[in-house]
């Protein structure tokens, strides 16, 4: 329905050894051919996220997925399921802007023209490209901080200074 290409991990239920492709609906396969890479199971995340082909990343708002996607920069789908993840949604929409988030309908359901209509959002609509604007700006924050002089080395160093000293208190010039 969106006409992009895509790559999805299928996963079976927690509780089952089941094919995954199982679960897609029927006919799914035949549609989306020629556009659609499906993988059982699992991927490597962090070379998918780093290749040059990856246009976004629909995301369950966990926090290691959302870095490793803003260290990429690779603009995202929220679809949060439980826990902080619905507040880290939040965040990344309305406050950061490098998100778009699909709508329930009043059953509390996702339909597939709602993640359709995203999906073309992201890849291709002015939204799509605010968002992959402001992921860049963070993605180059998130460089800055992790350089040789960055804020993230510089707070580490001083972490591992003060276990070294075991005193609590932070050692100069280390």
């Amino acid at each position: 329905m969106s006409h992009q290409q895509f790559l999805w991990v299928v996963r079976s239920g927690p509780q089952s050894n089941s094919n995954p492709f199982n679960y897609l609906p029927e006919g799914f396969l035949g549609r989306t051919k020629g556009r659609a890479l499906l993988v059982p199971s699992w991927a490597p995340q962090i070379q998918v996220l780093g290749h040059r082909a990856t246009g976004g990343f629909l995301n369950h708002c966990g926090w290691n997925s959302t870095l490793e996607s803003i260290l990429n920069g690779v603009p995202l789908i929220s679809w949060p399921l439980h826990g902080d993840q619905k507040m880290v949604a939040v965040q990344l929409v309305e406050h950061l802007k490098i998100a778009l988030r699909p709508i329930a309908g009043e059953d509390g359901l996702i339909r597939r023209e709602e993640i359709s209509k995203v999906v073309r959002g992201l890849m291709v609509g002015e939204e799509g490209l605010a968002v992959r604007n402001e992921m860049n700006v963070l993605k180059e924050a998130a460089k800055n901080a992790m350089s040789e002089e960055g804020s993230s080395t510089k707070s580490l160093e001083l972490l591992v200074s003060q276990w070294k000293n075991r005193s609590g208190e932070p050692s100069l010039g280390t």
